[in-house]
């Protein structure tokens, strides 16, 4: 397995994806922040993640490797999966 990562943010959790982008929704269910999609809907809608360090209400908000989220002190960055 192989990811790729422009710009590590430190401390930051690798969630590597397989397609062009993720949204921000999506991401959240990916790497098991939250049970389901109504869930990740409301945090974002109240305000409780930020995108790229500001706050995002946009749900479908489209990632990009090297785009990170953060949620309740966790940080994670958007990073390409590439097959060895």
């Amino acid at each position: 397995m192989k990811v790729t990562v422009t710009k590590k943010v430190q401390n930051a959790v690798p969630v590597a994806i397989h397609t062009e982008f993720i949204k921000l929704q999506d991401a959240m269910k990916y790497a098991n922040i939250v049970y389901s999609g109504g869930e990740a809907k409301q945090l974002i809608l109240d305000e409780k993640v930020k995108v790229n360090g500001e706050i995002c209400t946009i749900r479908g908000k489209k990632l990009y490797p090297g785009d990170t989220f953060a949620f309740m002190g966790g940080i994670y960055q958007i990073c390409a999966y590439e097959s060895a």
